[in-house]
Protein backbone atom coordinates (compact mmCIF):
# COMPACT_ATOMS: atom_id res chain seq x y z
CA UNK A 1 0.00 0.00 0.00
CA UNK A 2 1.90 3.21 -1.40
CA UNK A 3 0.77 6.63 0.38
CA UNK A 4 2.45 10.17 -0.39
CA UNK A 5 4.80 10.83 2.02
CA UNK A 6 4.92 8.29 3.92
CA UNK A 7 8.24 5.84 4.17
CA UNK A 8 7.61 2.07 5.27
CA UNK A 9 10.46 0.17 5.95
CA UNK A 10 10.39 -3.83 5.29
CA UNK A 11 9.35 -5.96 7.64
CA UNK A 12 12.65 -7.18 9.71
CA UNK A 13 10.96 -9.91 12.86
CA UNK A 14 8.55 -12.47 12.96
CA UNK A 15 6.89 -14.62 15.52
CA UNK A 16 5.97 -17.55 13.91
CA UNK A 17 3.72 -18.87 16.91
CA UNK A 18 1.47 -21.46 15.57
CA UNK A 19 -1.26 -19.06 15.11
CA UNK A 20 0.02 -17.08 12.38
CA UNK A 21 2.80 -14.53 12.23
CA UNK A 22 3.36 -11.42 13.48
CA UNK A 23 5.77 -8.85 11.73
CA UNK A 24 7.76 -5.85 12.85
CA UNK A 25 9.51 -3.06 11.19
CA UNK A 26 12.82 -2.05 12.02
CA UNK A 27 11.66 1.13 11.91
CA UNK A 28 9.17 0.27 14.48
CA UNK A 29 11.63 -1.47 16.44
CA UNK A 30 13.96 1.44 16.35
CA UNK A 31 11.10 3.19 17.34
CA UNK A 32 10.15 1.26 20.41
CA UNK A 33 14.14 1.12 21.34
CA UNK A 34 13.79 5.03 21.81
CA UNK A 35 10.70 4.96 23.68
CA UNK A 36 11.96 2.64 26.34
CA UNK A 37 15.16 4.36 26.71
CA UNK A 38 13.27 7.52 26.89
CA UNK A 39 11.20 5.41 29.76
CA UNK A 40 14.02 4.18 31.40
CA UNK A 41 16.12 7.53 32.01
CA UNK A 42 12.63 8.85 33.78
CA UNK A 43 13.06 5.85 35.87
CA UNK A 44 9.62 4.38 34.74
CA UNK A 45 9.41 0.24 34.60
CA UNK A 46 10.16 -1.08 30.86
CA UNK A 47 9.26 -4.65 30.67
CA UNK A 48 7.54 -4.31 27.29
CA UNK A 49 5.18 -3.08 25.10
CA UNK A 50 1.82 -5.17 25.28
CA UNK A 51 -0.05 -4.89 21.94
CA UNK A 52 -3.10 -6.48 21.55
CA UNK A 53 -7.71 -6.02 20.77
CA UNK A 54 -9.83 -4.61 22.78
CA UNK A 55 -13.61 -4.59 22.83
CA UNK A 56 -14.75 -1.28 22.06
CA UNK A 57 -15.08 2.08 19.42
CA UNK A 58 -17.32 2.47 16.53
CA UNK A 59 -16.93 -0.90 14.65
CA UNK A 60 -16.30 -2.75 17.06
CA UNK A 61 -12.55 -3.59 18.55
CA UNK A 62 -9.38 -1.42 19.46
CA UNK A 63 -5.71 -2.22 18.93
CA UNK A 64 -4.33 -1.84 22.45
CA UNK A 65 -0.82 -0.36 22.38
CA UNK A 66 0.56 0.42 25.97
CA UNK A 67 3.65 -0.20 28.86
CA UNK A 68 3.38 -3.60 30.28
CA UNK A 69 5.19 -2.79 33.52
CA UNK A 70 4.93 -6.63 34.31
CA UNK A 71 6.77 -9.70 33.14
CA UNK A 72 4.82 -11.45 30.30
CA UNK A 73 1.96 -13.92 31.74
CA UNK A 74 2.15 -17.80 30.76
CA UNK A 75 -0.34 -17.33 27.69
CA UNK A 76 1.34 -14.33 25.99
CA UNK A 77 3.40 -14.27 23.28
CA UNK A 78 6.61 -12.59 23.41
CA UNK A 79 8.47 -11.14 20.81
CA UNK A 80 12.49 -9.80 21.66
CA UNK A 81 14.74 -7.18 19.43
CA UNK A 82 17.92 -6.33 19.68
CA UNK A 83 19.12 -8.60 22.08
CA UNK A 84 16.43 -8.60 24.43
CA UNK A 85 16.53 -4.77 24.32
CA UNK A 86 13.14 -4.05 22.94
CA UNK A 87 10.32 -6.52 24.05
CA UNK A 88 7.08 -7.19 22.13
CA UNK A 89 3.98 -9.03 24.27
CA UNK A 90 0.62 -10.34 23.00
CA UNK A 91 -1.93 -12.26 24.36
CA UNK A 92 -2.97 -15.39 22.71
CA UNK A 93 -6.90 -14.22 21.73
CA UNK A 94 -5.74 -10.93 20.34
CA UNK A 95 -2.75 -12.80 17.73
CA UNK A 96 -6.21 -14.77 16.51
CA UNK A 97 -6.94 -11.16 15.05
CA UNK A 98 -3.18 -10.25 14.39
CA UNK A 99 -1.71 -13.19 12.45
CA UNK A 100 -0.36 -11.74 9.05
CA UNK A 101 -0.42 -8.32 10.63
CA UNK A 102 2.98 -5.90 10.51
CA UNK A 103 3.33 -3.11 12.57
CA UNK A 104 5.21 -0.29 11.26
CA UNK A 105 6.45 3.42 12.28
CA UNK A 106 5.63 5.38 9.37
CA UNK A 107 6.58 9.31 9.27
CA UNK A 108 4.55 11.73 6.87
CA UNK A 109 3.69 15.05 6.22
CA UNK A 110 0.69 14.67 8.69
CA UNK A 111 2.72 13.47 11.32
CA UNK A 112 4.04 10.42 12.73
CA UNK A 113 3.31 7.39 14.67
CA UNK A 114 2.50 3.12 14.68
CA UNK A 115 0.78 1.72 12.15
CA UNK A 116 -1.02 -1.65 11.91
CA UNK A 117 -1.19 -3.18 8.73
CA UNK A 118 -3.80 -5.97 9.39
CA UNK A 119 -4.81 -8.47 6.60
CA UNK A 120 -8.41 -9.29 8.63
CA UNK A 121 -9.43 -5.74 9.09
CA UNK A 122 -12.92 -6.14 7.23
CA UNK A 123 -13.67 -2.54 7.78
CA UNK A 124 -12.87 0.55 10.13
CA UNK A 125 -14.57 3.91 11.52
CA UNK A 126 -14.08 6.92 9.85
CA UNK A 127 -11.96 8.08 12.68
CA UNK A 128 -9.55 5.14 12.37
CA UNK A 129 -9.52 4.80 15.71
CA UNK A 130 -11.71 0.90 15.39
CA UNK A 131 -11.36 -1.82 13.35
CA UNK A 132 -14.12 -4.08 12.70
CA UNK A 133 -13.04 -8.44 11.73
Amino acid sequence: MDHVGIQAAAPVARNDAGEGTFEVSAAAIAQIGRLTEKRKSEGKPTEAIRIGLRGGGCDGFSYVFEWADKPAGKHDHVLAFEDGRVRIFIDKKSMLYLKGTTLNFVTGLMGHGFKFENPNVKGSCGCGESVQF
